[in-house]
């Protein structure tokens, strides 16, 4: 099977607004299949009670209850999303569990304005910020040294593997402004981060990398 290039060799931040505000209403719908991978991102995520977390292009905030979970009542969670509609259902969210120590940041990856520095990030189903040089390197600034790095997405699976690469593409063109790094979609974190490691469940499709600042 031939793997498209993409749709644009970089990620396109208004397209991208435009996606998200038309998923938004059934967002948690369309991605409960993979709660599991979330599941396992953040159970790779090192962070101990009361550390600070930049949970990036966060969206309806699905990964608040488990951060929450292990950061506890001291920790706090840094959610940075562009798209408002996304933020909106976040502050629901929040409100309905009655969450302590959450700041939203309605801003792009690049421009957040964030302060001090975190212990950890998380970058769940965020490819176009994966290959944004300016986005990674501004989240990384606000990391402390030997803070911990998780990443999950979709990927391409072998070249043989041609199922799979169909739903990759499929999902990858409704959910992404470009395939371009979807062979190592991790690239541009490994030449920031120190150890970094990289699973990918059979029989691929998706993959967690981890590492640290």
């Amino acid at each position: 099977m031939q793997l498209p290039s993409g749709r644009g060799r970089r990620p396109d931040p208004s397209l991208a607004q435009a996606q998200y505000r038309r998923r938004a209403g059934h967002y948690d719908l369309e991605l409960a299949a993979f709660e599991p991978i979330r599941r396992a991102a953040i159970a790779s995520l090192e962070v101990q009670p009361g550390s600070t977390v930049l949970d990036v292009g966060c969206g309806t905030g699905l990964s608040f209850g488990l951060l929450k979970e292990r950061i506890g009542p001291a920790g706090r969670i840094v959610g940075i999303d562009p798209c408002p509609e996304m933020l909106a259902l976040a502050r629901r969210r929040i409100a309905r569990h009655r969450w302590n120590g959450i700041t939203l940041l309605e801003a792009s990856a690049a421009q957040a304005p964030l302060q001090g520095r975190a212990d950890a990030a998380l970058f769940h189903f965020t490819h176009d910020v994966l290959q944004d040089e300016a986005a990674l390197a501004h989240v990384l600034a606000h990391l402390r040294p030997g803070a911990h790095v998780v990443a999950a997405g979709l990927q391409w699976a072998p070249a043989w593997c041609v199922p799979v690469n169909l739903f990759v593409l499929g999902a990858a063109l409704y959910s992404v402004t470009c395939l371009a790094g979807l062979e190592q979609p991790w690239r541009l974190l490994a030449a920031r981060l120190h150890d970094l490691r990289v699973r990918s469940p059979l029989p691929g499709g998706f993959y967690i990398a981890s590492g640290r600042v």
